[in-house]
């Protein structure tokens, strides 16, 4: 499975793309950022940050998209920069046709090294490592983009493949509930006659 991972920020959107499956290594693909200049007005970055996610999307044909939920910070201005770099990608995914996943931040450094309290460095070591790189991404933003895919890769897969089955089998059993129910009907009219 190919998940494009989105670490959401105004200024630094990280943007990573893994192969790989529940149970096997994972393998790098693509990773780098999509960058806007904070003197430029809010709307026109969040166009480029859809431009670039687009890019993206188009040129690695992801499967799946992970983006990290977001969470509530001390700077409400932080914190809305990324929910509205968020949003466009998941437009970006939903234009697509392809499931969108959230993974909060503690969910991925537990993932990735075991600990929901791991450090940026901690992550940026162990995504290295995971997928056997010479060097650890640069900047933070593409490291953690990277993580967000390795950990939708081996937790949100599983749990994707799961809901579907389980959503399969809920249709089979209400076709099979229609199909009782009209038999029945039938063989109780046809009794009644």
């Amino acid at each position: 499975m190919r998940v494009l991972g989105v670490d959401p920020g105004l200024t630094r959107c990280g943007l990573g793309v893994v192969d790989g499956r529940p149970g096997r290594p994972p393998t790098m693909v693509a990773v780098g950022v999509v960058r806007t200049p904070a003197d430029l007005d809010p709307s026109r970055r969040l166009l480029q940050i859809e431009q670039g996610i687009e890019e993206w999307v188009v040129a690695h044909r992801p499967a799946a998209v992970a983006v990290e939920r977001v969470f509530a910070q001390h700077n409400v201005q932080t914190v809305m920069g990324t929910a509205q770099a968020a949003g466009i990608a998941m437009l970006v995914a939903a234009r697509h046709g392809l499931p969108v996943a959230l993974h909060t931040p503690s969910e991925v450094k537990a993932a990735i090294t075991g600990s929901g309290r791991a450090g940026k460095e901690q992550i940026g070591q162990m995504v290295t490592r995971i997928l056997k790189l010479d060097a650890m991404p640069k900047p933070a933003d593409a490291a953690d983009a990277l993580a967000l895919a390795i950990c939708h890769v081996w937790r949100g897969g599983g749990t994707s493949r799961l809901a579907d089955a389980a959503g399969a089998a809920a249709a089979q059993q209400a076709r099979q509930r229609a199909a009782y129910a009209a038999a029945t009907g039938r063989a109780t009219r046809g009794r009644a006659s």
